[in-house]
């Protein structure tokens, strides 16, 4: 199952930057869940952590109460890096200690040509001042 990781424009109590570690996260590295009971904006709070042990932010609200109860139940949650988006990530979960699996990686748009390339325009050399 893949799982938004929200919250990661705002930055660490030890002010880490979330979308910098994230960037730094690679698809298939483990991830941590760790509930927050205690956390003031929501009890049910799950914080995401990479292996480098730098929060990279929250499972989205509409997750947390279902994930944490599992947890509280002693389920065991394995959880991997799958990939960053615009404003945080995603990370792939799978239940009961078998290890997630990533899906097929999405194929990427080609890159646009630069302008110079389509117009033809190609600069002059210009030798440089000795």
């Amino acid at each position: 199952m893949s799982l938004a990781v929200v919250g990661a424009v705002h930055e660490n109590k030890d002010r880490s930057n979330r979308l910098f570690e994230i960037r730094l996260c690679v698809p298939g590295e483990p991830v941590d869940l760790a509930p927050e009971p205690k956390n003031p904006f929501d009890p049910s709070a799950i914080a995401v952590w990479s292996t480098r042990g730098v929060q990279i932010g929250y499972l989205s609200a509409e997750r947390c109460g279902w994930i944490g109860s599992r947890m509280a139940q002693g389920e065991e949650i394995c959880a991997i890096f799958q990939e960053a988006t615009k404003g945080g990530a995603i990370i792939r979960i799978s239940f009961s200690s078998s290890d997630p699996i990533l899906p097929p990686a999405r194929p990427r748009k080609p890159q646009a040509r630069s302008l110079d390339e389509e117009s033809g325009f190609y600069p002059d050399y210009i030798p440089p001042d000795d």
